[in-house]
């Protein structure tokens, strides 16, 4: 983690000092050397970072990491959220560990974790973020993380991947875990406490970013056909469209005359289906016939799926996922005066990723009120509003006629 922060820009110097200087706040170390390089993992170029630790002690309890990297973070300097954060990992290590073992946090030995280097590394995650300016404002996300598997020898003997404790904190943290691709440790406590920190909303894929810099952290193990580095992408947002996912409802019908359809249609409407729409197609035999497909929100999927079934007489219908990406909308109430008469006509404003205005379009029942209330087209009354709406100061909106 740390090594490919500083592959990502983060202030070097400043940062390997402040992982020797923990050696100052840590009770019974000696010193810790810190040694930086660059090497190669099945080809990939990468940055790694080397920790010694000179110990006298080979345990300490919960209380003492904490406070430690309390300490250090103190008199580096470090900003308040970065301080926090390394804080924040050190205690999320120990509570973990207590949980694991069911003792107190106040009383658990730490074995491993407990080492001078968990505190250099803590603190250095927590100056190279500091250093990239993360902590005023960034936005951290994660795709699963890859934990390994097969066996490995700890203090307590053998253990499968992941160890007990970085499983714990990712669960408490609600990360997501793959395992694979190769039988090792790929995932390991400190690691994860600091990930954990971060905050990441956990992602399949990549948000809309354009990627300004890529930093890669070597690990210190050669893996046979994996590259064992770490990749962090530093990117600028980019503003996309709103998402949302529905469900599609689709069967196929050759055998419904036209009013049962119409009366499907309506009663799947009432029900609460965001759209319907009959396809007339030609299916086997040269039979004329219909697909009617139904767009549905995940919490009406299955009454819709019924009420197809029981109106149309189907035998089957397909249902699939479907994500959407959709200009935000809002609607804007104008009053108006058309042929004498007074009235609130509702507008549809939909806005592109930049918030600004690029459709307009009156509600169709509110014109279709409007015009029973005047006698006048339909047409000529949804003129009228419009012309009304742009001397309101919507008239950057694109009009449309047509269905959004």
């Amino acid at each position: 983690m740390v090594a490919a922060l500083l592959s990502l820009g983060a202030d070097e110097a400043k940062v390997i000092d402040a992982m020797r200087s923990v050696s100052r706040h840590v009770k019974g170390c000696r010193g810790v050397d810190v040694a930086v390089s660059r090497v190669r993992r099945l080809g990939f170029a990468a940055q790694k970072v080397e920790v010694k630790a000179d110990d006298e002690e080979d345990e300490r309890r919960g209380p003492d990491l904490v406070e430690a990297v309390c300490a250090s973070a103190e008199a580096l300097g470090l900003t308040e959220a970065a301080g926090a954060m390394a804080v924040g990992a050190a205690r999320a290590m120990v509570e973990a560990e207590a949980k694991i073992h069911g003792e107190d946090p106040e009383k658990v030995d730490l074995h491993e974790i407990g080492s001078s280097d968990t505190v250099a590394d803590l603190i250095g995650a927590a100056a190279a973020l500091d250093s990239l300016g993360f902590f005023q404002g960034f936005r951290c996300y994660t795709t699963p993380v890859a934990v390994g598997g097969g066996l490995f020898r700890f203090s307590h003997g053998l253990l499968q991947s992941p160890a007990p404790i970085t499983l714990e904190i990712l669960r408490l943290h609600g990360i997501p875990i793959i395992g694979g691709p190769v039988d090792a440790e790929l995932a390991t406590p400190t690691g994860a406490a600091i990930l954990a920190e971060m905050r990441p909303t956990a992602v399949s894929y990549y948000p809309p970013i354009k990627p300004r810099s890529v930093g890669y952290g070597a690990g210190a193990k050669e893996l046979a056909g994996v590259p064992n580095v770490l990749r962090i992408v530093l990117g600028e947002s980019v503003k996309p469209f709103l998402r949302d996912e529905i469900y599609v409802l689709e069967t196929n019908l050759d055998d419904a005359t036209g009013e049962t359809i119409g009366y499907a249609v309506e009663k799947l409407m009432e029900r609460g289906a965001k759209d319907v729409s009959v396809i007339p197609v030609l299916g086997k035999k040269g039979r004329p016939g219909q697909i009617v497909k139904v767009l549905a929100d995940r919490a009406t999927v299955n009454d819709l799926v019924k009420m197809l079934i029981a109106e149309t007489g189907t035998l089957g219908v397909r249902v699939y996922p479907c994500e959407r990406h959709v200009m935000a909308r809002e609607m804007a109430p104008l009053q108006v005066k058309v042929a004498g008469v007074e009235a609130v006509v509702n507008i549809k404003v939909s806005k592109d990723p930049d918030g600004e205005a690029i459709l307009l379009k009156p509600e169709y029942e509110d014109l279709r009120a409007l015009a029973d209330r005047t006698g006048m087209p339909l047409r000529a009354v949804a003129e009228e509003v419009m012309a009304k709406a742009k001397q309101a100061g919507l008239d950057r909106a694109r009009t449309s006629e047509q269905g959004s």
